[in-house]
């Protein structure tokens, strides 16, 4: 019997972001952007109208969206209404500022325990670390503006609701934000496999900022190197790693655990 490409089947229909609030239309977009409406990113079809995109452009200036230029196709997949050559993606929270937020728990004579986490692309990934964070006592998670899992209808739900309960910070320099924690008097703590000291063997007592790397490459050198301190799970098992919300638990319960009972 022949298969048929999937995007040959008379059945088949392209992958709607229903699930996820969606606003379209210029005008409509604009007016969200004056009333502090967060997005995860902005759909602009290519070549579409001068005049209006020079107009969403001029609304665009200080905000830092995740902007995609687009086929008329893809926008066509998303709605059949009258688009006019824009569609964004409404996130259902509010994403806040790392720098605000640390400084918010420094003033409150609060120890900061911050979740960075390096290009993580899976929701469900994403969504479990966060119910994880929830739980464990962590203040903030701290994620790209591009490059990285937003959070969606699917990774709220796969949170348990956890994203409504702990405050998500989006950095356009996720470098520059590692280091304004860092100056700020918290430990940058990387988990890699490339580390000596194992996590047991690690201080993550006090004021720290855990960083997760993403499920391809895990952290980036750059941020290895911007790191206090390097450590690593120990492992008896022939596979080379493990699935990054797993990981990621791990090294957040082992800080509650010292703090508790250490």
């Amino acid at each position: 019997m022949e298969r048929r490409n999937k995007y040959e089947r008379k059945d088949f229909k392209p992958r709607r972001e229903s699930k996820d609030e969606m606003i379209f239309g210029v005008r409509a977009v604009i007016e969200a952007i004056k009333a502090g409406r967060g997005f995860n990113k902005i759909l602009i079809q290519k070549g579409m109208d001068k005049e209006l995109f020079l107009e969403l452009k001029e609304e665009l200036k200080g905000h830092h969206f995740q902007l995609q230029f687009v086929p008329s196709e893809k926008l066509n997949s998303l709605t059949e209404n009258n688009h006019q050559g824009v569609i964004a993606i409404v996130s259902p929270i509010t994403y806040y500022k790392i720098e605000d937020v640390v400084d918010e728990l420094l003033e409150q004579d609060k120890k900061p325990f911050i979740l960075a986490l390096d290009r993580i692309t899976d929701i469900r990934n994403f969504g479990a670390i966060a119910r994880t964070a929830e739980c464990e006592g962590v203040d903030a998670i701290l994620i790209p503006s591009k490059g990285s899992a937003q959070v969606t209808a699917d990774a709220m739900k796969t949170s348990a609701g956890a994203l409504n309960r702990i405050k998500v910070c989006k950095a356009e320099s996720f470098k520059d934000s590692l280091f304004y924690i860092q100056q700020s008097g918290l430990r940058l703590v990387a988990c890699t496999e490339k580390a000596n000291s194992p996590l047991y063997q690690t201080n993550l007592q006090g004021s720290v900022c855990v960083i997760m790397g993403s499920e391809m490459d895990g952290i980036t050198s750059d941020l290895l190197n911007l790191a206090d301190i390097h450590c690593r799970i120990p492992m008896r098992g022939e596979i080379a790693s493990l699935n990054v919300s797993v990981a990621a638990g791990m090294v957040m319960y082992e800080k509650l655990r010292q703090e508790l009972y250490s």
